[in-house]
């Protein structure tokens, strides 16, 4: 059903495929895993802010086929309970994974980066997407700026 329409569209194929070159999944080789990548980072990575997030990034080689590794963290200090710190890790993975697009398109060498959860109560899923958005944006800004 899905290909008949498709086939039928010959002139949205760049659409097409981009479809089928972006997908809008986070797999195994995309979230950082390496705990030497991680150390890393935190020692050697810069840091941007847009509350409630914190992004630490490095410019570096790793193991994947994928422009960037990313890792999610929520402070055990501030959410309690290990069920609390899920759904917010959830909810940052889910806001990151439909908005992969806006670092893929823009990053042209190998990036990983962690993004911490600052705030200290569960913001509403809306906001944290919001504030991502703005947060890969100020990224993208930073890199290509000092790219130049």
């Amino acid at each position: 059903m899905l290909s008949s329409k498709i086939s039928k569209k010959s002139n949205d194929s760049f659409s097409l495929r981009m479809f089928v070159l972006m997908k809008f999944t986070l797999g195994k080789e995309e979230r950082l895993k390496s705990r030497k990548l991680i150390g890393r980072l935190y020692t050697e990575g810069e840091t941007i802010k847009k509350f409630p997030l914190r992004m630490v990034y490095l410019q570096t080689e790793h193991t994947s086929n994928y422009p960037a590794q990313v890792g999610v963290s929520v402070p055990k200090r501030l959410f309690k309970k290990a069920v609390d710190r899920n759904r917010i890790k959830r909810l940052l993975r889910e806001s990151y994974r439909l908005q992969k697009q806006i670092v893929y398109s823009e990053v042209d060498k190998p990036y990983v980066f962690m993004i911490s959860y600052l705030a200290k109560e569960e913001w509403a899923y809306a906001d944290i997407e919001d504030k991502m958005r703005k947060l890969l944006t100020l990224f993208i800004e930073k890199t290509t700026k000092n790219e130049e």
